[in-house]
């Protein structure tokens, strides 16, 4: 009897270690507003600097993945839910997810990545003067030079069309730089707003309709998320796609400039290990990222009119629909 009693104090031990020691895992909130192609990339890099860095999920550290599924209320509830769990750290991919993040807590350590214009946001005034509790990856595209290589690719063009989301403030930005942008470059920005993703292929048509020369679909979450659906009115009409995130060209965009978003995750995780590690995030500046990638896909360029010249070839980082041994005998 004796000992049988001693056998399941032991086992009584032994789970209250393993509950003890699951509770002491250092956790992080990580949320993204839907299921966006680049968000996904984020995400995935991020983790994967987390276990390229020894943290495996379930084992030396607690990570919790959460989407909101397009549902702003739903990604503030995210938000708050994760303060109520105590994580330690919050990793918010996409502006609505920081924005959702700093309304939800000015204590806890949070980590962003895909988002354009972090302090409008409200993280701060500038990449060193920002919240203490708050630092990660600013993700400004490359709008000015995307417009300049649609001229370089199409130089007769005059009218670019895009679509844009009002409830997104990354959006707005975005839309406001392509017109500040397209001016510098003798371009007319024609836009149409986008209330949720179900509306994105209607509006693509009604863009089309504006006797426009080519689309550049500038980046966010909600149109990304649908960007098969102007990939599909693009070609449909024979219309030049250009994209702003590189995974587009995968969705039907000819060709696509700006940057890696698993790259950036990875970054962005780098900097969560160095506040796990005990540095302050107010003494981490805001980053960005530098080097620009050019995609190109060639069989949608087909089928939108649009050829690209052998030096455009040269400097593309990825090319789809082109066998790799006929790269350099391919002649437009």
């Amino acid at each position: 009897m004796a000992r049988k009693v001693f056998i399941l104090f032991l086992i009584s031990l032994f789970c209250l270690f393993c509950q003890k020691n699951q509770e002491h895992l250092f956790t992080v909130g990580i949320f993204q507003v839907n299921e966006a192609p680049h968000l996904n990339e984020a995400r995935k890099g991020f983790i994967q600097a987390l276990e390229d860095n020894g943290l495996v999920d379930g084992v030396n550290i607690q990570l919790l993945i959460r989407n909101g599924q397009n549902d702003i209320a739903e990604v503030q509830k995210i938000a708050q839910s994760f303060v109520k769990e105590k994580v330690d750290m919050i990793c918010a991919l996409s502006t609505p997810c920081l924005q959702a993040a700093l309304n939800a807590s000015n204590r806890i350590q949070i980590i962003f990545t895909s988002v354009a214009n972090p302090y409008r946001a409200g993280a701060g005034r500038s990449a060193e003067n920002h919240l203490p509790n708050v630092t990660g990856v600013a993700s400004t595209g490359p709008i000015k030079q995307s417009l300049a290589f649609i001229k370089e690719v199409l130089p007769e063009v005059k009218r670019v069309g895009t679509l844009w989301t009002p409830s997104e403030l990354n959006s707005e930005y975005y839309l406001e730089l392509c017109r500040a942008g397209a001016r510098e470059l003798g371009l007319d920005i024609v836009a149409v707003p986008v209330a949720n993703k179900s509306e994105v292929f209607l509006s693509a048509q009604i863009l089309i309709n504006k006797k426009i020369d080519a689309i550049y679909q500038i980046s966010d979450n909600t149109i990304n998320e649908s960007f098969e659906a102007v990939g599909k009115v693009a070609e449909e009409n024979s219309v030049p796609l250009f994209g702003g995130f590189l995974l587009s060209t995968h969705l039907g965009a000819c060709a696509a400039m700006g940057w890696d978003f698993f790259d950036m995750g990875y970054k962005t995780g780098k900097i969560a290990l160095r506040v796990k590690n005990g540095e302050n995030p107010s003494e981490i500046s805001i980053q960005v990222m530098e080097k620009i990638k050019l995609h190109l896909n060639l069989q949608a360029a087909e089928k939108q009119g649009v050829n690209f010249s052998s030096e455009i070839l040269e400097r593309a980082d990825e090319i789809l629909g082109r066998e790799e041994e006929s790269l350099n005998s391919f002649v437009f």
